[in-house]
């Protein structure tokens, strides 16, 4: 996938006209005050896809209040999600940040008695997708020696990522294994409450790989402290990631696409959903948000609505068929 070329100001002029009109339409749906729970703590992907929509709707004029970002780890996302569905059920200003992740969660019943039936799904405003990443002294220079060392001494090569076996962390690092003929069961795995803090344990030797994501990556990249050693894309992608190879390229045929979207209480009513699916259009639309998505390292994704409540549902059931294939048991 590629970053599709920026609109012309002046249509973007036009997009940004018709939003502050369905903004005053909807000033009665939608609070002057709004939040975007990140259910993770300080520094991963959760909070970059929150701030993707404070950011985005501040700097387009969509909003003139700013929109609160709020932490809420535990669960791997299971206590936000738990929190919507109990306590703010119908809060029209509220949106949660969800990723391919929160779907993997609830393909294994780890969101507890709720189900992917049980919010209103909003939409997703871009992808990011997978990577396997040692730190910059580590010995490996590709996929294939990391793989290698892994098969004759698995018990040394520690991976971890933001998210408990299982998850789709985890899960990158399984398939990375099966495709490579190892059995997944044989992977050492540390769990850590969020990408930041696995990404500290890289950088502090705690762990030897980290499965993350390639948004994550961007300001390590840059700074030299890490080694990617492989995309878990169809192709490479561009900017600071050009130079990153497929694991396919390297000969191990995984990919593994993360949206990057968010939900609603289950009780939120129509007009505000509604208003809510509108403005995040009109936001995926105009191309001050789309600079602004790819300065994060992300790609563009835009399915709301329907769609989105229809795509998620499926990714669902399918992972829930990955698993199995993986060797998780439950």
């Amino acid at each position: 996938m590629k970053i599709n070329p920026i609109l012309r100001r002046a249509s973007g002029l036009a997009v940004l006209g018709s939003a502050m009109l369905m903004g005053q339409a909807h000033a009665q749906t939608i609070p002057e005050s709004t939040e975007c729970i990140a259910p993770a703590k300080p520094g991963g992907g959760y909070d970059l896809t929150c701030r993707l929509a404070a950011n985005g709707l501040q700097d387009t004029g969509m909003i003139n209040k700013p929109m609160m970002v709020s932490y809420m780890p535990g669960g791997i996302g299971a206590v936000a999600y738990n929190h919507v569905n109990g306590v703010r059920t119908d809060d029209p200003g509220l949106i949660v940040a969800a990723s391919t992740g929160a779907a993997v969660n609830l393909a294994l019943g780890k969101f507890g008695q709720y189900d992917a039936d049980e919010v209103r799904w909003l939409g997703a405003l871009g992808v990011d997708y997978g990577a396997i990443v040692v730190s910059a002294d580590a010995p490996w220079e590709n996929l294939e020696e990391l793989m290698a060392d892994l098969k004759e001494n698995p018990n040394e090569i520690a991976f971890g990522a933001g998210g408990t076996v299982g998850s789709q962390d985890w899960m990158k690092a399984a398939l990375i294994a099966k495709s490579g003929d190892m059995s997944p069961r044989d992977l050492r795995y540390v769990a850590f409450e969020g990408g930041g803090e696995a990404l500290a344990a890289l950088l502090g030797d705690h762990i030897q790989v980290f499965t993350g994501d390639l948004s994550e990556l961007k300001s390590q990249l840059e700074s030299g402290k890490i080694r990617v050693l492989a995309s878990l894309s169809e192709e490479r992608m561009g900017g600071p990631y050009a130079d990153i190879p497929t694991a396919a390229e390297q000969g191990y045929d995984v990919e593994w696409p993360i949206w990057r979207g968010y939900y609603m209480g289950p009780e939120v009513s129509d007009e505000a959903y509604q208003a809510w699916i509108e403005r995040m259009q009109a936001l995926a639309e105009d191309p001050v948000f789309a600079e602004l998505r790819e300065a994060r390292g992300l790609f563009p994704m835009s399915r709301f609505g329907d769609d989105f409540d229809s795509y998620v549902k499926e990714q669902v059931t399918e992972f829930k068929g990955l698993a199995e294939e993986v060797g998780l048991t439950q």
